[in-house]
């Protein structure tokens, strides 16, 4: 006797093969939202240690 437990089932397959899209699509935009992110964080890092420091202007005495 067969286990119909271990009978290929089309609609499960199908189901799965779209879950599994949408995983990989959520997984790709997450992705690349955090390299997004990161980036930016980097490049204000740099732009800030490269500049000079702004110097306080003092007020003349008469």
């Amino acid at each position: 006797m067969k286990n119909p437990w271990t009978k290929k089932n089309p609609f499960m397959s199908m189901w799965l093969s779209g879950a599994n899209a949408i995983a990989g699509s959520a997984r790709g935009h997450a992705t690349a939202a955090v390299k997004r992110q990161s980036q930016k964080q980097v490049a204000d890092f740099w732009t800030a240690a490269l500049t000079p420091p702004k110097t306080a202007r003092r007020k003349k005495r008469r």
